[in-house]
């Protein structure tokens, strides 16, 4: 009869585990680095998802589960506008990668 408890046990540990996964959004400025990448990853395309990937790997992330445009409005806090210190166009572009432990 010992084994039940036990068992529930290591169930609601598990289940303790796989709820505390780490997610996290990043907001990057949305660069044109003349590869296409940065228009891949603000449209969604399958083409950014190596770059997002890459991006959550290099913050110690497993995978990247989404990433997108985002508008400067959607945004909380300060944000950069276009303008005196813009060279291009697109200063003004950000996009959100979601990554997942």
């Amino acid at each position: 009869m010992r084994f039940v408890p036990a068992l529930l046990a290591c169930a609601s540990l598990a289940a303790a585990t796989a709820a505390s996964a780490e997610t996290r959004v990043f907001i990057i400025a949305n660069q044109a680095d003349g590869y296409g990448v940065d228009q891949c990853l603000a449209r969604g395309e399958k083409c950014g998802a190596h770059a997002a990937l890459s991006y959550c790997k290099s913050r110690d992330f497993a995978q990247a589960s989404s990433y997108r445009r985002v508008d400067p409005d959607e945004i909380t806090g300060s944000v950069p506008k276009a303008g005196g210190n813009c060279a291009h166009s697109g200063c003004d572009e950000y996009v959100a990668i979601t990554c997942q432990r």
